[in-house]
């Protein structure tokens, strides 16, 4: 019988380890899902932006200081202007800072984004190879749309972004005001990010459209030259949006609104003004929001 008691109460007492343990892990294993939803809940954001911005290093520059401030991660999404703006649409994305403002103002006007406010500005020029074999740095040194004419005139070798992103629709813009439709094997489109595309300019010894603050960031690893620089129609103006809360019950509306205003503030605009210049010599974007 003291056999079988203890028998008894060992079996019992493994059971009990057993069913103490299966319900200590099923606990750790649901501790994760609860401290994800705290982190996304409270301290995670996310910034999609283009890959012009990006390449620059304005946002690893400065956006350390906002999560400072704030205890909020930005988790930053490098994309075309058109594919962010799309994130937006598809509620994957919290606040957008892109540069296609007729754009932007639609997609604010169609209610997929809250407002918009200028952020900054710089320009795009025209680069390409350091021996200029069109002679535009002299013939055409500030306006675009006659450069532009000679390379199609010539074929001259010309690399496009063809992502959709901000700078693709302004060359495609250029290239229309300028009543040329650009095609041909001496018209690449790349599908490809502005770092990228620069790399191709230099391996082709072609013209390609960039943001000067991606070429300047490059510049060193480059054997390309800005060629066409100056002319207003390469103004280039950056917007921030929140988007519209009501896309997706993900969104970090409250944090989207502390970005924007952070990034609107006299503080970080100032830091934004002075970005580049220590390392190039001047400003790679120039603050103007209102």
């Amino acid at each position: 019988m003291r056999r079988f008691l203890a028998l008894t109460l060992s079996i019992l007492l493994i059971l009990a380890m057993v069913v103490g343990c299966t319900a200590g892990n099923e606990q750790d294993a649901e501790e994760p899902e609860d401290n994800d939803e705290v982190v996304k809940d409270g301290g995670r954001l996310i910034l999609s932006t283009t890959t012009s911005t990006e390449n620059s290093g304005l946002l690893g520059h400065i956006l350390p200081v906002f999560e400072e401030e704030t205890d909020i991660t930005v988790d930053v999404i490098a994309v075309g202007t058109g594919e962010a703006l799309q994130m937006g649409k598809d509620g994957d994305a919290d606040i957008l800072l892109v540069h296609a403002k007729a754009s932007e103002e639609e997609f604010v006007a169609e209610g997929h984004g809250l407002e918009r406010h200028d952020v900054m500005y710089n320009d795009f020029v025209l680069v390409g190879p350091a021996d200029d074999p069109l002679n535009l740095k002299e013939d055409s040194p500030d306006d675009i749309l006659k450069g532009l004419k000679a390379i199609s005139e010539k074929e001259a070798d010309f690399i496009s972004r063809g992502d959709d992103s901000g700078t693709h629709k302004r060359e495609l813009a250029t290239w229309e005001e300028a009543d040329i439709e650009p095609e041909g094997e001496w018209y690449y489109s790349a599908g490809a990010g502005m770092g990228d595309v620069l790399t191709m300019a230099d391996e082709k010894q072609a013209y390609t459209l960039t943001d000067r603050g991606t070429y300047l960031s490059m510049k060193d690893t480059l054997d390309l030259e800005i060629i066409i620089e100056g002319d207003d129609n390469l103004f280039n103006q950056y917007g921030i949006i929140p988007v519209n809360p009501e896309k997706s019950d993900q969104i970090n509306a409250e944090g989207a609104k502390k970005l924007m205003e952070w990034f609107l503030s006299d503080e970080i605009q100032k830091m934004i003004g002075e970005f580049g210049v220590e390392e190039f010599g001047q400003p790679l974007f120039v603050p103007n929001a209102k």
